[in-house]
């Protein structure tokens, strides 16, 4: 396990007050290492884990040759491009079970999907192509030339999984197509790395709990329900704890606890340059600390590194943070990954979003590097200025054309919460870029996929 010095030795130019975003996730990419325990768990209860070990295809899928769609099976050296082709119905093939019987040359077999292909037969014409000729005694087909080629509409043994092959490898999220992969194998049960455990809190006596009265100076926290959600959405056992006031025995003892009952833990608010400096001065104390000053906008201030905790013999839910003295249980010291994110709300959400989320990924046990971005021409002018890495709040559609376009939605401010509801991507204008022009293609990180 390497330390904050030794990872910031290995970076070439690093400057803990100017990183660009790239050397932020390279740093965490270091930082952070995966979860070991494993859960087997039903597909049912599978969603959104990750595989902890390769499955591999004890079967073929389909397991047999059969048929793509409803129609007449025969052998397809028969087709011509310049001869229609005539063949005598023989039978009638049904999904569920083979066939029995022969098929000479000038016969066929009616089909029905995913029916098994008789013995010497490669392809299918669609019945809606296919041209009734005969009589009910003597039923035929008439083929047009050049209308098909061999093999067409059969779908092969194998074709999707292939027995002793890898279906699906370790570290892969489990999609819904996955969980049907799965269960097309007959799998009922699955290992996954465990759940990770993330504790949260906010900081500051400026902030409000809800169900708390309103008083003058203070804000409501929206912090830790919009942390919650991203944690949850990423499938992580959460401990929320609420908010913690700048007091430093109160500050030790939620960093402690949290340290102790969690794998990584997330705090906002507190590590911005004037800030009251007891979260900074406690997160030095308790743990091997690095705070940044990145490159970017909203969200420059940022503190991460590894964070020591006491595994308490009570139960955690019976031990309170306002009160509790530390030193008077029995414990074992243990550590975790701290992410201190800076407290304005929007930038609360672009840090996760940006560098928290792939780090967590990374403790999952996932594959998953950082998420694609897509391409879209803006339809205003954007301001921007070389030397930092902006992430704006925008809407993509699609223009009249076709094409993807995407406008901001307006102000930018960092505790524009509103802004972050409106938008469905940020707009990523880069640490090199500069202005932007109406029609220019800028990138964007989509919030939501369509699974």
């Amino acid at each position: 396990m390497k330390t904050i010095a030794q990872i910031s030795a290995e970076l070439q130019g690093y400057d803990p007050q100017a990183l660009t975003c790239p050397d932020v996730n390279l740093f965490l990419s270091k930082l952070v290492t995966p979860v070991t325990g494993t859960d087997s768990v039903h597909l049912f209860d599978a969603l959104g884990r990750v595989l902890a070990q390769d499955i591999i295809s004890s079967i073929s899928v389909p397991p047999h040759d059969n048929s793509a769609m409803d129609g007449y099976a025969f052998d397809g050296a028969q087709l011509s491009a310049q001869v229609q082709l005539t063949l005598k119905v023989v039978g009638t093939a049904m999904a569920g079970k083979a066939w029995q019987g022969t098929v000479a040359a000038g016969e066929c077999v009616k089909i029905m999907t995913g029916a098994i292909m008789p013995l010497g037969l490669d392809t299918v014409v669609p019945q809606e192509l296919a041209r009734s000729v005969g009589s009910m005694a003597d039923p035929q087909i008439t083929i047009p030339a050049g209308l098909l080629q061999a093999g067409d509409n059969r779908r092969k043994l194998g074709e999707d999984l292939l027995q002793g092959r890898a279906a699906l490898q370790k570290g892969e999220l489990l999609t819904p197509a996955a969980l049907g992969l799965l269960a097309s194998l007959g799998v009922e049960k699955v290992t996954v790395w465990r759940r990770l455990r993330v504790a949260y809190f906010s900081t500051g006596d400026e902030i409000l709990s809800l169900g708390e009265a309103p008083r003058e100076g203070a804000v409501f926290d929206s912090n830790r329900y919009t942390i919650f959600g991203l944690l949850k959405r990423l499938g992580c056992d959460v401990i929320d704890m609420g908010v913690v006031r700048d007091d430093p025995a109160l500050l030790e003892a939620a960093f402690t606890r949290a340290a102790a009952e969690a794998d990584a833990v997330i705090t906002s608010g507190g590590v911005s340059v004037g800030e009251a400096d007891h979260t900074k001065t406690m997160m030095k104390k308790l743990g091997d600390v690095a705070f940044w000053k990145i490159a970017m906008r909203p969200g420059r201030p940022m503190a991460v590194g590894r964070i020591s905790g006491i595994k308490f013999a009570s139960s955690p839910d019976e031990i309170c943070v306002d009160s509790y003295n530390v030193d008077s249980i029995k414990s074992t010291p243990r550590q975790a990954i701290l992410f201190g994110l800076p407290g304005n709300p929007v930038a609360v959400m672009v840090t996760f979003l940006a560098f928290v989320r792939p780090a967590l990924l990374q403790m999952m046990g996932c594959n998953a590097g950082q998420p694609p971005l897509l391409k879209a021409c803006s339809v205003e002018a954007i301001r921007k200025k070389p030397g930092r890495t902006e992430y704006q709040r925008g809407t993509v559609s699609t223009g009249a054309d076709g094409a993807l376009v995407v406008r901001t939605t307006g102000n930018q401010g960092s505790g524009v919460l509103s802004s972050m509801v409106q938008a469905n991507g940020l707009i990523v204008l880069h640490h090199q870029q500069s202005n932007v022009g109406v029609g220019d293609e800028v990138d964007v990180m989509m919030f939501d996929g369509v699974i």
